[in-house]
Parts: structure tokens; C-alpha cells; sequence
């Protein structure tokens, strides 16, 4: 063997005899607690914020250099952002002979991540405007047993996932200014959480991977299960502009409908299974400009559903039940589709049921719809009993959050409106007008149906609907 490799392994496996001496003095003879405020300070240094170790500190080697921190704390603006019940710290050997930290991953278990965004739109992790953000070069960060908490006070509105685990790799930030904080953020990363719950509803089973460049954030797939349902699609977020640019393409198939009834009513008013899907882009610093930018489109689809509590061919086939009952009531949460939860939170489905019994059997129902500048717009939207059909028209403003230009009819073989009911006012406290009736009917309405333009002067009419559900045979 050359002399000058022996003197390199020679050298060599002299070093790693040293780490191991070291290793074994700082185990058993170092107390490694008395350099806790050093650490706190080091690292409150290099992250820009207040870092707080509640627990004991411990070292030990191999690989590298590991440093565990029991009840770590992360805080901004006196407020924790991330705490976690043990957070482990990989610190690579070599660079620290030449006074170098070198973190090779970051190990969280059990933490509790708290994102707020305020009334202006800043984030609790974002500095002052003139403050300068640290570069951050970090191979690998892990969380396990996490909960993520988000709660934006310009809306009102959060978030809670729960039960998360995170890999994220080669996070880098460039320092710079804290405004710029989206665009300087690159990473790869997969996510899965067993539930993400926001008011009412309660997503399982979410997984998605993501990655971010050059203020481009990708989140392709996005799976989760919703209402029973299983969804799949993708997700951008647009940091590099002026202002950030979002778009969803998503779909969940095979839902419940009872499960979403639930989210409007204690009451079980619906079963059978839809497919939903969903093409939107929106842009906007705030959720105001968010609504009006707002396009795309939006659709529902369902076959053989069922009404409980109310038997629809009944009430339709007397007429003059129309006084008292209105197509709303059932149209309100049919018809609005993809958009029903939020237009029907401010509406009363008791009526559907006060003094009603039976079921109706819906054999087919069609929900599309077009989005522009945060008005959608009904594109084909019916549905259709055994015997009779519902269409709607009009569209729904989420700028103002009220209803345009909406009417709901009952319509005949050929499209027209036999009765027809106007709906305005706000989603909250829509106005619902007495049904229209274009002639004065009596008797069984599926006769007069049958007879089609025979109900109108002359046999014509305005067609109220021409769209892909068919009428009764």
C-alpha cells in the first residue's frame, strides 16, 4: 500500500476515533442542559424570531451531530407559530470544523403549526416590510402527528387539519424582503392528513404533493375524501405577479347527498349518489378581489335521488297546492348545485317538510354552470321527477351575494313554463314571489302537461328551458 494512503486512512480513522472519544465525553460527562440559552439564542438569531426550549436538551452522534429538544416553541409577534412536544436536529460533522452549522433535517413529532393572516393581509410569519428575511438552505424537514391551524381575519373564516404528516425537501429561502416571501420560497413536499375540518364540513384522507419555484406552488394530485365521496385535481398558486394567481381543476365523484343535506338541515332531506367538478381561476391579495375575478366553470350531475318528507308528483299534479307550496323550497337546494350550500344557508327547508309525508324518486338532475367575474351564471340546470320537470335560470352574485335575475319553473314537454317563481334579494334573506301560473289549471296537471303549447294562446311559447334533461315519457 502507497505510504501516502496509509497516511490518509491512517489519519482518517484517527479523526473518527476522536469523534468518538468526544461523542462519549459529551454523553456521559457534559451536561448538555447548560448550554440551552446559548442554543435558544443561536437560533432565535438565524430564524428572525423568539425560540424557547420549555424541555431538556440532549446530544448525540452518528451520522452526524443530533440535538433533541423536549417542548420547543417557535414564537412572532409574541405568539407561538410552531410548537412541538420533541424536535430533533440533525447538524452535519465536518462543517463544524470550520465553524460552520450545516442542519441536514429537521424532525418535529407532534407539533402544533398556527398560521393567522390579519385584516391587511399579512401573515404571523412574516416580518416588518423593512425587516430582511434569513436565507434558509435546509435538505430535509419531517413532521409526524401534526396539527396545522390557519384562521384568516379578513374573512373570518379557518382551517384545522389534524393528524398530518409532512416531508418537505431542499427548502430554500433567499433572504430578502419579507413581502417578497412567496417568491423566494422553493421546496418539494408530500402531505397526508387524516382530517381537515372548516365549519360544518370535515375533509378525510387528504394527500397531495407539492412544489414550489420561483413563486409557482403546484399541488398535483390533491386527493381526499369529502361527503363520501372520493376527489382528485390539481391546484396552482401564482406568487410571481403583481398579484397571486389561483387556479382549481378538480373533481369528486360518487358523493352522498344525504351527507350534504346534512350541512343545511338536521333533517335527512335527500339520498343517492353525484359527481361534481370544477374549473376555476382567480386572482386577488384579498377575498373581495378574490370574488370579483372569479371565472370558470362549474357542474353537478346525479341520476335516481331521492326527496324525503315530501312527495313532488303529488303537489305538482294540483295546482292549486301552488299557493302554498313553493318550487324554491325543493329547487333551492337542488338546483343551486355546486353553490347550493352557501346560496341555501340563510333559507328555511321547514317548509319542505310542514305537513308533508312520502318521498320523491328524482330520476335525473343536471347543475351547470358559468362563472365570470364572480357571478355564476346557469348554463343547464333541471331536474326531473317521474312525471314532471324543474329548470332554472338567472344566476348568483358572490360579489354581493345575492341572487340575479333567478327564476325556478315547472315547465312542460316542451320547454315552457307552466308555473314560475322569481327569486331576488340576498342569499341570507332571499325573496321568494308567488308562483305565476300561466293559465288558470285545475284538475290533474299531467293532462294539461301533455298537452304542451295547447296551455298558451295560439300554442306558442317562450321556451324556458332547452337543455339535456329529458322530459317524462
Amino acid at each position: 500500500m502507497p505510504r501516502a494512503v496509509k497516511i490518509i486512512l491512517f489519519a482518517v480513522s484517527g479523526f473518527a476515533g476522536l469523534l468518538v472519544l468526544l461523542a462519549l465525553v459529551v454523553l456521559f460527562f457534559v451536561d448538555a442542559n447548560a448550554y440551552k440559552p446559548q442554543l435558544e439564542a443561536a437560533a432565535s438569531k438565524a430564524l428572525g424570531m423568539e425560540v424557547k426550549v420549555g424541555g431538556r436538551l440532549g446530544f448525540g452522534f452518528f451520522p452526524g451531530l443530533r440535538v433533541t429538544l423536549e417542548d420547543a416553541h417557535i414564537r412572532n409577534r409574541g405568539a407561538d407559530l410552531v410548537s412541538a412536544s420533541e424536535a430533533r436536529l440533525d447538524i452535519d460533522l465536518l462543517p463544524l470544523l470550520r465553524e460552520e452549522v450545516r442542519i441536514s433535517e429537521i424532525a418535529l413529532q407532534q407539533p402544533r403549526i398556527t398560521i393567522e393572516r390579519d385584516r391587511d393581509g399579512n401573515f404571523n410569519f412574516q416580518k416588518p416590510a423593512a425587516a430582511a428575511l434569513p436565507a434558509l438552505n435546509l435538505p430535509k424537514l419531517s413532521l409526524a402527528g401534526a396539527t396545522l391551524q390557519y384562521t384568516d381575519q379578513q374573512s373570518g373564516q379557518g382551517v384545522e387539519a389534524v393528524d398530518c404528516r409532512l416531508v418537505v425537501y431542499h427548502l430554500r429561502l433567499a433572504g430578502g424582503k419579507s413581502p417578497e416571501f412567496m417568491k423566494k420560497l422553493s421546496f418539494t413536499a408530500d402531505l397526508a392528513c387524516g382530517e381537515i375540518r372548516k365549519n360544518d364540513f370535515t375533509v378525510y384522507e387528504l394527500t397531495l404533493a407539492a412544489v414550489a419555484r420561483q413563486g409557482v406552488f403546484d399541488l398535483k394530485p390533491v386527493t381526499l375524501r369529502f361527503f363520501g365521496g372520493y376527489g382528485s385535481g390539481n391546484i396552482r398558486a401564482d406568487f410571481s405577479g403583481a398579484a397571486p394567481a389561483y387556479r382549481v381543476v378538480y373533481a369528486l365523484e360518487q358523493f352522498r347527498l344525504e351527507e350534504l343535506s346534512k350541512v343545511v338541515s338536521p333533517q335527512n332531506i335527500a339520498e343517492g349518489w353525484m359527481d361534481f367538478s370544477a374549473d376555476l381561476a382567480l386572482q386577488g391579495k384579498t377575498l373581495s378581489e378574490m370574488k370579483q375575478t372569479i371565472a370558470g366553470q362549474v357542474s353537478l350531475r346525479g341520476e335516481k335521488l331521492t326527496l324525503e318528507g315530501t312527495d313532488l308528483d303529488k303537489k305538482f299534479a294540483r295546482y292549486e297546492s301552488s299557493q302554498s307550496f313553493s318550487l324554491a323550497d325543493v329547487g333551492a337546494f337542488f338546483l343551486g348545485g355546486p353553490v347550493g350550500v352557501a346560496v341555501t344557508k340563510g333559507y328555511s327547508f321547514a317548509r319542505i317538510f310542514q305537513g308533508a309525508g312520502g318521498r320523491s324518486e328524482i330520476r335525473q338532475l343536471v347543475s351547470e354552470w358559468k362563472v365570470e367575474h364572480g357571478v355564476a351564471q346557469a348554463q343547464d340546470v333541471a331536474m326531473a321527477t317521474a312525471k314532471y320537470r324543474i329548470a332554472l335560470t338567472g344566476g348568483l352574485d358572490f360579489i354581493n351575494e345575492r341572487f340575479e335575475g333567478m327564476s325556478m319553473a315547472l315547465i312542460d314537454a316542451k320547454g315552457c313554463a307552466l308555473v314560475r317563481q322569481n327569486i331576488h334579494g340576498t342569499f341570507q334573506k332571499p325573496v321568494v314571489e308567488k308562483p305565476g301560473i300561466f293559465k288558470t289549471l285545475t284538475g290533474p296537471a299531467l293532462e294539461l302537461l301533455k298537452k304542451g303549447r295547447e296551455l298558451l294562446p295560439g300554442g306558442e311559447c317562450e321556451v324556458f328551458y332547452a337543455g339535456t334533461v329529458e322530459p317524462p315519457q
